[in-house]
C-alpha cells in the first residue's frame, strides 16, 4: 500500500512539473530549400497549430490563427541566407501559395553575390517553443535532396559546393534509437500517458497489460504511417492523443468515485458539445470524429466502472490509444525521406527507443518509490489517486480544448 501511494504522489509531482511543457511532438514545420547557382527558392510549411502560436488570445485573428501577411512577416524576419559571409537579398516578400488542409505554406527567393559558402539559417518559433524543429531538404542543382534539421542550439546549414553533409539520410541505426528515446523524454504529453500507465495500475501485472496493449498499437500505426500506407491529419492525431490522456484520468475518477455513470455522461456531454461547435464551424476536428469519441468514451467509463478486473480490458483499450500514439511517433520520421532499403532497421530502432523512454520513466518512478517507501513518505491511496487522476482529466482536457480552438496552446 506504501509503494502504490509513494508511486502515485511521485506521478502526480512530475505531472505537474511538466503541465507548462510544449508537446515536442506538436511543435514542428518542414522546409525545401532549392540552390541554383546563386539562387534560392525556400518553401516553408506549418501546421495550423504552430501558426497560431504568433496570435496573442486577444487579437481579432486568434480564431483563426494569423493572417498570411503576419506570418509571411515572421518568416522574412527568421529566414535568411548568406554567402561568403554577406546576407543574400530577398526577392520580394514571402508568397502564401497553396498547402493542404490545416497546413500553411510560403514561398521565398533569395538573391546570392557569390553560389559558394552559402548558409542557410532559421530560427522560426525556437524563441516560443524551444524543442521546435524544422526539417529541411536542401538540394544543390540537379543533385539529389539531402535531409538536415534546424534546431535550437543547430539554426544554420552551411551548404558547401563540393559536398553536403546528409544527417538523417546516414544517420545510424543506435542515432534512431536515440531519437525514439528523446521522442519520449521530452514530450509532455507522452510522458503524462505513462504516468497514466502508473495510475491506472494496481499491481504488476495490470502494468505489463498496458504496456504490451501500448506497444503493440503504436508497432503498427508507427510503420503505417511512416511507409506511407496510412497518413492521418496531423492536428486531429494531437487532439485525441489529449483526449486519451484524459479519459485514464477519468477512468480512475470512476473507479474512485464509484460514479462511472455520471463520469461518462460528463465525458461524453463534453465531447458531444464539441461536436456541435465543430457543425456551427467552431474547431478543427470533424462532428462524425468527435461524435464517434462520445460513443467510445462512454462505453469504455461504463464498462471498466462496471468492471473488478479491468486489467485485460486495458489491454484492449491501450492498444487502441497506441494506435493514436504511433501516428504522432511518425510525425518525427515523416519527412526524414529514410532510405527505402533502411526502412525496416530504423523503424526498429526508432520504437526500440521509444520503449527504452517509457522504460525509463517507469524505472525512475521506481527508484523513487523505493526511497519514498524508506523515508514513509507515503500518502493514503485515496486521496493520491483522487489528486492525481483530476490532475490528468483536467490536463487532457486542456490540451484537448486548446489543440482544437487554437487557445492556450496545449
Amino acid at each position: 500500500m506504501a509503494r502504490r501511494s509513494a508511486a502515485l504522489l511521485f506521478a502526480a509531482l512530475v505531472f505537474f512539473g511538466s503541465g507548462n511543457s510544449q508537446a515536442h511532438t506538436r511543435s514542428e514545420s518542414y522546409s525545401v530549400w532549392e540552390i541554383a547557382g546563386t539562387s534560392v527558392h525556400a518553401t516553408f510549411t506549418l501546421p495550423d497549430t504552430e501558426a497560431a502560436r504568433l496570435s496573442p488570445d486577444s487579437a481579432p485573428e486568434s480564431a483563426g490563427g494569423p493572417s498570411n501577411e503576419q506570418l509571411g512577416r515572421y518568416l522574412a524576419e527568421h529566414l535568411s541566407v548568406t554567402s561568403g559571409g554577406k546576407d543574400c537579398a530577398r526577392s520580394g516578400a514571402p508568397l502564401a501559395v497553396a498547402a493542404h488542409p490545416g497546413y500553411r505554406r510560403f514561398e521565398l527567393a533569395f538573391r546570392c553575390d557569390d553560389a559558394n559558402s552559402m548558409t542557410l539559417r532559421s530560427s522560426a518559433f525556437f524563441e516560443l517553443v524551444p524543442s521546435h524543429i524544422t526539417f529541411a531538404r536542401v538540394r544543390r542543382g540537379d543533385a539529389p535532396f539531402i535531409e538536415q534539421l534546424f534546431k535550437t542550439d543547430h539554426r544554420e546549414l552551411e551548404i558547401s559546393a563540393a559536398e553536403a553533409e546528409n544527417e538523417l539520410q546516414n544517420a545510424s541505426f543506435f542515432q534512431y534509437i536515440w531519437l525514439g528515446i528523446l521522442h519520449i523524454l521530452t514530450g509532455p504529453d507522452h510522458i503524462a500517458f505513462v504516468l497514466g500507465f502508473v495510475l491506472i495500475s494496481r499491481r504488476l501485472r495490470d502494468l505489463v497489460y498496458v504496456i504490451t496493449g501500448f506497444t503493440l498499437g503504436h508497432s503498427v500505426t508507427l510503420a503505417l504511417a511512416v511507409t506511407g500506407i496510412v497518413r492521418p491529419h496531423t492536428g486531429y492525431i494531437d487532439v485525441l492523443i489529449a483526449l486519451t490522456i484524459a479519459l485514464i484520468g477519468a477512468e480512475n475518477i470512476a473507479e474512485a468515485t464509484r460514479r462511472p455513470l455520471a463520469v461518462a455522461v460528463g465525458a461524453s456531454a463534453l465531447l458531444v458539445a464539441m461536436a456541435a461547435a465543430s457543425v456551427a464551424g467552431y474547431g478543427t476536428l470533424p462532428a462524425i470524429l468527435l461524435f464517434g469519441a462520445s460513443i467510445f468514451a462512454g462505453c469504455f467509463l461504463m464498462l471498466s466502472g462496471e468492471l473488478h478486473d479491468s486489467a485485460k480490458l486495458r489491454l484492449v483499450v491501450t492498444l487502441v490509444f497506441g494506435l493514436i500514439h504511433g501516428f504522432a511517433f511518425a510525425n518525427d520520421l515523416i519527412e526524414m525521406n529514410l532510405p527505402i532499403g533502411r526502412m525496416a532497421e530504423l523503424l526498429f530502432g526508432f520504437n526500440i527507443g521509444v520503449e527504452t523512454g517509457q522504460l525509463l520513466i517507469v524505472g525512475l518512478i521506481l527508484a523513487v518509490v523505493g526511497l519514498l517507501v524508506r523515508l514513509h513518505a507515503g500518502l493514503p491511496r485515496p486521496i493520491v489517486v483522487d489528486v492525481a487522476s483530476s490532475a490528468l482529466a483536467c490536463l487532457g482536457v486542456f490540451w484537448m480544448v486548446s489543440r482544437t480552438y487554437g487557445v492556450g496552446l496545449g
